[in-house]
């Protein structure tokens, strides 16, 4: 089982990959404690998707200090890695989504994956739970990690989630959304124009933590050129990304859509505010020693 850790945009976000805040007590990152539970839970190498001129950088500050403990492997996402008959513009700076993001790693990845963002803390039952699905995965099926959503709220703002719809236990669609609670409880806007709707705490959402086997690479393949072909008048803010996919292939009957529920709790700094409550948060995982206090020792 392989972990492939969508990284190329944590030098955009943060200028530069030196910049990024430390976490733990001994200055590990949130992408630190991904990968230790991810090796705690059976994976066996991670591929972390990078853009290419922050390779020195991220091989210095993250890759040495864990492939001492799981083989590493690096992907390059690249703005022209499209079909060659797109005409990328010329203002046109940032990669094509997360889609791309994980196609990138087409040639490296060789094993059943799952995939997560680089900046977000999952939970070790997340990954116990993505390792247990992925040891029975069938063909052409899909895994969504689904989180109670009261468990991946900040206090200081509103934040984007995927709403997981099923009707009778079956997954249905996603409705990517920016959610915030107010007096009322729960408001999830559409990000697609939508009109809002309130959900319950405990009702499911992504974030971004998917299963999958490498038949994903041929269903991404296929339906690039689709995405290109509409998006041809909208190539210099168009995103590629992955939840389309979830629903193309769920809506054209390629892949059965798995949700698994975990009852992890998320964290991450999607403001500055939250910096401080993640490292306390972290600190007291350390004390009550489900991490030890310098974690690659």
């Amino acid at each position: 089982m392989e972990l492939v850790i969508m990284a190329a945009g944590m030098g955009s976000r943060f200028g530069g990959l030196k910049q990024i805040a430390p976490m733990g007590p001994n200055d590990e990152f949130i992408i630190d404690y991904s990968i230790y539970d991810a090796i705690k839970s059976g994976f066996d190498k991670v591929v972390f998707v990078i853009k290419e001129e922050n390779y020195d950088i991220f091989k210095e500050t993250i890759g040495s200090r864990v492939e001492k403990h799981i083989p590493v492997e690096y992907a390059f996402q690249k703005l022209e890695d499209i079909p060659e008959w797109v005409e990328i513009p010329k203002d046109r700076i940032k990669p094509w989504g997360t889609a791309q993001a994980i196609y990138a790693a087409r040639d490296v990845v060789k094993d059943n994956f799952i995939v997560i963002n680089a900046d977000d803390f999952y939970g070790r039952e997340a990954f116990e739970a993505a390792a247990d699905y992925l040891k029975n995965k069938k063909a052409n099926e899909i895994g969504i990690i689904g989180y109670k959503v009261n468990n991946t709220l900040t206090e200081n703002g509103s934040v984007k989630r995927g709403f997981i719809v099923q009707e009778n236990g079956e997954f249905k669609e996603l409705i990517e959304s920016s959610m915030e609670k107010d007096e009322k409880g729960i408001k999830s806007t559409p990000l697609n124009g939508g009109d809002s709707f309130y959900i319950k705490e405990d009702d499911l959402v992504s974030m971004n933590m998917l299963a999958f086997d490498v038949s994903l690479f041929d269903l991404i393949k296929e339906n690039m050129d689709i995405f290109f072909k509409e998006n041809q008048n909208n190539l210099e803010k168009c995103e590629f990304l992955i939840p389309d996919i979830l629903d193309i292939a769920n809506k054209e009957g390629k892949a059965k859509i798995s949700v698994i529920d975990t009852t992890a709790k998320w964290y991450g700094v999607t403001y500055k505010e939250d910096t401080d409550s993640v490292r306390n948060a972290i600190k007291k995982l350390v004390e009550e020693g489900k991490y030890p206090n310098n974690l690659w020792e």
